[in-house]
């Protein structure tokens, strides 16, 4: 008997699932189950995506849907991980809990990185693993070093083709292979959700269309800064002649945000609507059409564009690339990409014109570069490449994506003025430079 647990956490990700299926990207099973996770910071109170409209029509590829919160509840699915002593206890646990028995088991997760993918995988120690990504981080480096007892059980990568001809950095180190989930199944699930926009609130036609990320809950933004930024939002859209406008923000911001662009609607005279209701941003542009879709770096923005062939723009990416921390942040590769490809939103005649971003070619380049820059120590065969795009392509523009001090800490190219560049490779140097920071030290003892 093969069992296959494929391990959800959104409703985008469980189309993926739903896509992949479908376009029979894995191998018979006798029993699929869908494991359902809640990662919000106060799941008890917040609503999982299995309650979400449309779910029941994913839920139909699914032998059994459970809950990995039920499983391990009281702890949170972010937090939790099994003990490395208790890890054959959890295996026998599970599968009595589940009616596993002695099943083959195969396991599909998401962020494979962290929990609740990476504690998943360590309990079902013998399963073959393969990993899907429905966003853009798919394309950037694995965010920290992963347990060679877990990486290399990974066969494979699904991802979406939200930007074609851009080669997925995502668990290379493995040799993991990246495989397309196809495009045009993957609409076509998307259509199937298409009637939970039934229970929207009466909207305008061929409206510009918002998208809010809630920033300021990665601490990338302060929440005041992130209020700023859809109101910059909602300016943007209504100078370039759109006065009817409809705002779809996080699910868990905060309600305010809302009354302040309302406030901003009626200074500027645009018709505004805030949807409060949960639904997937592919299903409003299957319903509304809108004629603009704006955010900041949303992986909505690529599927618009990608998928439905929307008019997209972009705002505040700038302030995000200088603004994330560390600089090996898991989302400095999906900013660096949309802020290559999507036209600025102030940008009035690249916006009207839809003018074409990065060439896809240079983009792989850029997102190795930033990739090496990120994870050296993961990714040391990417260094030549890295060495090569800054040698050749760093410039005015190019250096928004990288910080002279980790250049100068990876010894890379720009780190110092070209007649300079010999410094931080000279033996003599640096060890004049080690005597002098172990003298400082002495005398400030």
């Amino acid at each position: 008997m093969r069992t296959q647990i494929f391990l959800a956490s959104t409703l985008y990700g469980n189309a993926t699932l739903a896509a992949a299926l479908d376009s029979d990207c894995f191998r018979p099973a006798d029993r699929r189950i869908l494991l359902v996770c809640n990662n919000a910071a106060t799941p008890e109170t917040t609503p999982g995506f299995d309650e979400a409209p449309g779910f029941e029509r994913l839920r139909e590829r699914f032998d059994d849907v459970l809950s990995w919160n039920e499983t391990i509840s009281p702890f949170h699915p972010g937090g939790w991980t099994p003990r490395l002593d208790d890890v054959p206890l959890w295996e026998r646990h599970l599968r009595l809990l589940w009616n596993l028995g002695d099943d083959e088991v195969e396991l599909v997760v998401e962020s494979i990185q962290v929990n609740p993918a990476l504690g998943v995988c360590q309990i079902f120690t013998g399963a073959p693993v393969t990993v899907y990504a429905d966003g853009l981080m798919s394309y950037g480096p694995t965010r920290n070093k992963i347990d060679p007892l877990v990486g290399t059980r990974v066969d494979r990568l699904l991802h979406l083709d939200l930007v074609p001809g851009l080669t997925p950095l995502l668990l290379t180190e493995f040799g993991v292979e990246p495989e397309i989930v196809p495009t045009d199944a993957f609409v076509k699930v998307l259509a199937e959700l298409g009637d939970t926009a039934d229970e929207l609130p009466p909207l305008p036609d061929e409206p510009a269309l918002l998208l809010g990320q809630y920033l300021s809950a990665l601490d990338i933004l302060t929440a005041e800064e992130e209020e700023e930024l859809h109101v910059r939002m909602l300016k943007g859209v209504v100078q370039l002649g759109h006065t009817r406008v409809v705002f779809k923000p996080h699910p868990s911001a905060p309600a305010r945000w809302s009354r302040a662009l309302e406030q901003e609607a009626e200074k500027l005279g645009a018709e505004l609507t805030v949807l409060d209701t949960p639904v997937l941003a592919e299903v409003l542009y299957q319903r509304l059409r809108p004629v603009l879709v704006v955010g900041c770096f949303s992986t909505a923005l690529l599927t618009a564009s990608a998928l439905y062939g929307l008019p997209v723009a972009r705002i505040g990416t700038s302030t995000l690339l200088d603004r994330l921390t560390p600089y090996e942040n898991s989302n400095r590769v999906p900013v660096t990409i949309v802020d290559a490809l999507v036209p600025e939103l102030t940008d009035k005649a690249a916006v009207t014109e839809q003018r074409e971003g990065m060439a896809v070619t240079v983009l792989n380049e850029l997102v190795r570069a930033v990739g090496y820059a990120m994870q050296p120590k993961i990714y040391p065969n990417l260094r030549p490449a890295a060495e090569a795009y800054l040698t050749r392509r760093l410039n005015g523009h190019s250096w928004r994506y990288f910080k002279r001090k980790r250049l100068t800490s990876l010894a890379l190219p720009g780190a110092v003025p070209a007649q300079l560049a010999f410094i931080p490779r000279n033996a003599t140097v640096r060890r004049v430079a080690r005597r002098a920071r172990l003298l400082k030290r002495g005398v400030s003892r």
